[in-house]
């Protein structure tokens, strides 16, 4: 039998964390933005099963950047 393997742990993967609504709405006023503008990811992606997201919710993404030491980007939870 093959053994489990959790994808949140691979070198490629980014680390994913949960918004809170007061930095939500910090995001939305910052950039003068809604949440039908942000680059969205689906509610059942593998990446999200630890966070126990429902739709609506942001997420913001931190990839490790040569350049920039850290990239961060934001992307809204969709069903």
């Amino acid at each position: 039998m093959k053994e489990k393997v959790d994808i949140t742990k691979h070198i490629l993967i980014p680390k994913y964390a949960k918004v809170t609504e007061q930095e939500k709405q910090a995001l939305f006023d910052k950039y003068n933005i809604s949440f039908n503008e942000l680059p969205f990811l689906f509610k059942n992606d593998p990446s999200l099963k630890e966070l126990k997201v429902k739709a609506g919710d942001i997420i913001k993404v931190i990839r490790e950047s040569p350049t920039a030491g850290e990239a961060i980007i934001f992307k809204g939870v969709i069903e």
